[in-house]
């Protein structure tokens, strides 16, 4: 057994709810398209530490771990390079090493995976309600410099961001809408191409900025572009997120899309929830499954 996993069998008899009812009512009343923030109760956690934080992302396959300098503008082409430390000097000296980090599926650790699973499973009934079963769940730790930025783009999973330490800020803007990712641009990203978006400063028109601390959430819909400013203290937060068929259904409506593209159609974009888009869907996992895609 290691460290992470004995710190959190020592605090798992005095975990208490993270959720409270309040929290859940706000976010059953939300989700799955309306951005909110939430009260959290999760505090520090042994597992959240640096000191843990660092043995895990060295314990992770290197593609679970990425990482470089913080200092970034909002708009990036592709990956940012690498800040020249290692994960580890990174995490530990996160207060001084102008640098953003992501530790990603923090699931394939038993001790994270059950910590996941727990917050998770608070708000269970919540969202199975409205979008069915709750799918895949996967756990997300961000580590981040005083000023950092995580540059826009956007994600494919129902998300809560929970702040532990220090404060930030994300900037969301609606989901499917064509003047902050336009359709060409899904359908490329669920083709195999980069999450990361171009970035105008006209955009901010259309920003909703949400402003968290510790103990504050917020929730991202599904494939709502968004940017994230750290504040003046170094920070850890932690994303807890899960899929739906409906936001799979979306994805692969959009690969459909990207194919017929190619052809030279202009195909009408997926609708949002609760939008099923299964036609597209099942015609595009025919085509998967076929090897035609």
């Amino acid at each position: 057994m290691n460290a992470p996993q004995e710190k959190w069998l020592k605090v798992r008899a005095a975990s208490l709810e993270t959720f409270d009812a309040m929290a859940r009512h706000t976010f059953a009343s939300s989700y799955p398209e309306i951005p909110h923030t939430l009260r959290h109760g999760f505090g520090d956690h042994p597992l959240l530490d640096l000191e843990a934080l660092a043995e895990l992302a060295e314990a992770l396959p290197e593609t679970s771990v990425e990482y470089n300098r913080g200092d970034l503008p909002i708009g990036v082409d592709g990956k940012p390079g690498s800040n020249g430390l290692s994960i580890a000097e990174t995490i530990v000296e996160i207060a001084r090493s102008n640098s953003w980090a992501v530790l990603k599926n923090i699931e394939q650790n038993p001790a994270y995976n059950e910590l996941l699973l727990n917050l998770l499973d608070e708000i269970r009934p919540e969202i199975e309600a409205k979008t069915g079963a709750m799918l895949t769940p996967q756990g997300f730790i961000f580590i981040s410099s005083p000023n950092a930025v995580t540059p826009y783009h956007f994600d494919p999973e129902h998300n809560i961001l929970l702040q532990i330490r220090g404060s930030k800020v994300m900037t969301q803007f609606p989901a499917g809408d064509t003047r902050f990712a336009p359709d060409e641009t899904h359908e490329s990203y669920h083709s195999g191409g980069p999450r990361e978006l171009h970035w105008s400063d006209d955009l901010m028109e259309g920003a909703l900025r949400f402003a968290i601390g510790p103990g504050e959430a917020v929730y991202v819909p599904v494939m709502a572009p968004h940017f994230v400013q750290n504040g003046p203290q170094s920070s850890i937060s932690l994303s807890i997120t899960w899929r739906s068929e409906w936001s799979y259904a979306e994805s692969d409506a959009r690969g459909l899309n990207h194919l017929l593209r190619q052809r030279g159609f202009s195909p009408a974009p997926p609708g949002r929830w609760p939008a099923s888009n299964r036609a597209k869907a099942y015609a595009f996992r025919a085509l998967r499954k076929l090897g035609l895609t």
